[in-house]
């Protein structure tokens, strides 16, 4: 644990949520459109996690920082075993006020070196959003149950 501070973060995403909006609004060349992120100064916590001399991982430290009000992860800062920082995670957070959660809006990872990004968990084009209070049983993680639900 480093300690608390200040940091912009991505916080009330609304915009990017927007059912009015197609991915392609949102995914450009090289970072999602920055006209629909919103970013505010907020209290966050630092911890920073190492890899043990004795382990292996795909990072050796990780600097994430954590919101004071939601205790979600807002930004993490990912390096190599060189000590370079190679990529970068944005969770865009807002507040499902209907239930009461905050959830992230959209997910990103830039990796810096390599000049790309992933952008995980929108749903602006999906006919379905979050399912709040579901009550999964045992039996819906079975194989069987899995293949049922896929997609192909």
């Amino acid at each position: 644990l480093v300690g608390k501070k200040e940091m912009y973060i991505p916080y009330n995403s609304y915009k990017l949520d927007s059912p009015t909006l197609k991915y392609d609004d949102i995914i450009k060349a090289g970072h999602i459109n920055q006209d629909l992120t919103r970013y505010e100064l907020h209290r966050v916590w630092e911890v920073v996690g190492t890899v043990k001399p004795s382990e292996r991982h795909i990072y050796a430290k990780r600097h994430m920082y954590i919101d004071e009000d939601s205790w979600q992860v807002a930004l993490v800062d990912h390096y190599d075993g060189r000590g370079q920082l190679w990529r970068i995670a944005e969770g865009h957070a807002q507040f499902y006020y209907d239930h009461q959660v905050p959830a992230y809006t959209v997910e990103t990872l830039y990796d810096i070196i390599a000049g790309r990004y992933i952008a995980l968990g929108m749903k602006n084009e999906e006919k379905h959003s979050f399912v709040f209070g579901f009550a999964a049983k045992a039996a819906d993680y079975t194989p069987a149950a899995l293949r049922s639900e896929g997609v192909r």
